[in-house]
């Protein structure tokens, strides 16, 4: 059965020396990762990567790409992967606005594969989203505009590029923009359905 909503977190792992929470999701490997923030008169201060402390917390992937984009809102992009052997991890937060974040399971004989999990990400709660290998993955934008970044665990390789349509019926995935205000790119809009999608990972 398709995952059709915006469930609630699972169970939360705290490592207090770590300063962050890690939270757990319904499809194994997705995290979603809150980090302590310090506020004062100045601002805040956020410790959003350390490569120690991600691996004490289950995330140990060696990244080497990190990408930033700027979207405006109604901007859809996704749902995004790489093919083997340049598969991609990615750790993804929003610094400017408001998205949400979703990742789709396509990992063979993965019991929750074809469903999906959605967290909203935004500049007010810090929140990251870890996204292992092996699912397609993409954001919608909720605010006037929103900044985007993201680490990933595998360089960018263009001819290795794969999608899944974003709008397909059979994911029902509730981008939380209306349709008629949808901006896609026209590569988005020309990737295959889940049920025509060969087996990836």
């Amino acid at each position: 059965m398709l995952h059709s909503g915006v469930p609630g977190i699972g169970s939360a792992l705290c490592f207090s020396l770590i300063i962050m929470n890690i939270l757990t999701t319904p499809i194994d490997g997705l995290l979603v990762i809150e980090p302590s923030v310090f506020n004062d008169a100045r601002g805040f201060f956020t410790e959003t990567y350390n490569t120690e402390r991600y691996a004490q917390a289950g995330i140990a992937n060696h990244f080497v790409q990190d990408n930033m984009s700027s979207s405006s809102y109604g901007v859809v992009r996704g749902l995004h992967f790489q093919r083997p052997p340049y598969a991609q991890a990615k750790l993804v937060q929003c610094v400017v606005g408001k998205v949400l974040d979703v990742a789709v399971d396509l990992r063979t004989g993965s019991p929750t594969y074809g469903q999906w999990y959605a967290v909203e990400l935004s500049a007010d709660n810090h929140r990251q989203f870890f996204i292992p290998q092996g699912f397609a993955h993409g954001f919608s934008v909720l605010s006037e505009k929103a900044v985007f970044t993201y680490k990933c665990d595998n360089l960018y390789h263009p001819e290795a590029e794969g999608g899944l349509l974003l709008t397909d019926p059979a994911l029902d995935i509730d981008w939380r923009i209306p349709h008629d205000r949808m901006i896609l790119s026209e590569k988005d809009t020309r990737h295959p359905l889940l049920a025509d999608l060969d087996k990836v990972f």
